[in-house]
């Protein structure tokens, strides 16, 4: 495994939780409709103060020519201007009925000529954390989609009524606001009113001032919103942290205790056990454990296997490797006649043997891969006795049948054969039952009875298969199931079994989700009357 400082469990964590609170983050910080709200109330009052100075100058700067007509003082509507916008943060300019500038609240008069006036720039009192916001925010502003593309504000000096729509309309008697971009990129805003006299429109009133003060709102709300931000996103990341070890690490752990197995150098043990955690890594913990536990079991039943396989065929090559060094070198026909006997006894011994075996290795991959189905076995065990005496009638042949079943262990059902229906596979059950009457077969004496029954019990079908032989030692019913048993009835010739026939019936009727065991059966004296195999079996669907 490859060691990460970040796994990519982690940065999809961290990805999936960073992300949408980075998005919801920056939805909040573009503020559009805040920004617009302050705009439009700034616009408010810029028109509120441009009709109370148009009134002012309506009241107190008008001159009267000989004629008659009025007109605008100039000398009148400068000092009252700067009167006016003194406590405010704007820049008046009034406009005479032709449209000329005559008056600016920034430019002072006198005896040497006229006087700009520029309101300094407030003290910089910010600090590292406030210079790195700023860049922060103008680097955001940058990337955010652009809004209204605005007119520049006309660059003339002296201003003139017919270069701004709105001033040319105040002059019409109207009442307006306008917006205005600025070098820089910053936004300018205005408003005007016309400058009456009994009504009579005597010029117009311009009141502009920056959109600074609502950018520096806007700015204020959206740095409490990053500070909120930082602290939510420390602690999302902390959290990420957590969780992502809390599922990465031990999926790590075990993903390495499963490498170091994978190539050998590890046990079920050496898997970590996070059992404990109760949640879907300590589901996975056990399974891994189980796993390995079951594929250790195997290994080791493999090589234990291998080894009484190798055992159990030595023994049949050595007497077929003696008696074919010695066939050579004996003259006599009668003694070659028996060694090519005992030859082809080897030859057939061998052959069921590893008939046997391939029989046994290939089942649980068998056992695995087949569809199980229903299998009623009220059916199959009756079947299965007819077969076995329609086999023993033709092997005996037609003139000695009588006396052949006279001597042969006789075969017969009893029981329910209702309600005894099973999920499995019928070929295998059927070799279960055929390795269970055989094996009776062998130990019943002949003359004898070998009883198949069935019967429901509860959630379970039951079989069972009683002979009337010698019965099985007490301390060897649970062993006659092991791999090459090799207790045989007297008088059978050495090697007619494998030893396998009962070891392979317990492995299938456990793939079944079954039971098999022994038992003997004793009269009321304790006399034991002969040997009884039982299969429970679970009903199909239960």
């Amino acid at each position: 495994m490859t060691s990460r400082l970040l796994s990519p469990l982690t940065r999809r964590i961290l990805t999936v939780n960073v992300l949408p609170l980075a998005m919801l983050v920056a939805g909040i910080l573009y503020l559009d409709e805040y920004r617009e709200g302050l705009v439009v109330a700034e616009l408010a009052a810029l028109e509120t103060q441009a009709e109370i100075f148009a009134g002012a100058l309506g009241e107190g700067a008008i001159g009267t020519r000989p004629d008659g007509a009025q007109f605008i003082l100039p000398n009148v509507a400068r000092p009252t201007l700067r009167r006016l916008t003194a406590p405010t943060r704007t820049r008046a300019r009034v406009f005479d009925a032709a449209g000329a500038e005559v008056a600016d609240s920034l430019f002072l008069t006198g005896q040497g000529g006229a006087v700009q006036v520029e309101a300094l720039p407030p003290p910089d009192h910010s600090d590292v954390a406030t210079s790195a916001f700023n860049g922060i925010y103008d680097l955001f502003v940058a990337l955010m989609p652009a809004g209204e593309r605005l007119p520049p504000f006309p660059s003339t000096v002296p201003l003139r009524a017919s270069d701004l729509p709105i001033a040319a309309a105040a002059l019409d008697g109207e009442i307006g606001t306008g917006r205005w971009s600025q070098e820089g990129g910053s936004m300018q805003l205005g408003a005007t009113a016309p400058v009456q006299r009994f009504k009579q429109v005597l010029g117009a009133v311009l009141l502009t001032a920056n959109a600074d003060d609502i950018d520096a709102a806007v700015r204020a709300v959206q740095f409490d919103i990053l500070k909120v931000f930082a602290v939510v996103l420390g602690l999302t990341v902390m959290l990420s942290l957590y969780l992502a070890s809390a599922i990465a690490r031990p999926v790590r752990r075990l993903a390495a205790a499963a490498d170091r197995v994978r190539h050998g150098h590890g046990e079920a043990d050496e898997i970590p056990d996070f059992t404990h955690r109760r949640d879907e890594i300590g589901d996975l913990s056990a399974s891994l454990r189980d796993m390995t536990e079951a594929l250790w079991q195997r290994i080791e039943a493999n090589e234990s296997f291998a080894a009484d396989v190798a055992h159990e065929i030595k023994n049949p090559l050595t007497s077929l490797r003696s008696a074919v060094e010695t066939v050579a070198r004996v003259g006599d026909p009668a003694k070659q006649v028996a060694l090519m006997d005992i030859i082809q006894d080897d030859v057939k011994r061998l052959d069921r043997l590893i008939s046997d075996i391939s029989d046994a290795s290939r089942l649980d991959a068998e056992l695995a891969r087949a569809a199980m189905e229903a299998v009623d076995l009220g059916r199959l065990l009756p079947a299965l006795v007819q077969v076995h005496e329609i086999a023993l009638a033709q092997v005996s042949g037609e003139g000695a049948a009588d006396d052949k079943r006279v001597q042969s262990p006789r075969l017969v059902f009893s029981g329910e054969s209702a309600n005894c229906t099973v999920s499995g596979i019928e070929g295998r059950l059927v070799q279960v039952f055929q390795n269970l009457i055989s094996n009776a077969r062998s130990f019943t004496p002949p003359g004898g009875e070998i009883v198949l029954s069935v019967r429901r019990d509860q959630g379970d079908v039951v079989v069972h298969i009683d002979d009337q032989g010698p019965g099985i030692p007490v301390d060897s019913l649970d062993s006659i199931f092991e791999r090459f048993y090799s207790e045989r009835p007297e008088g059978e010739s050495f090697g007619r079994h494998s030893g396998l026939g009962l070891s392979i019936s317990r492995q299938i009727i456990e793939a079944h989700g079954g039971i098999i065991h022994a038992e003997n059966i004793h009269d009321a004296q304790g006399k034991r009357l002969g040997a009884r195999f039982i299969v429970r079996l679970p009903v199909a669907g239960s």
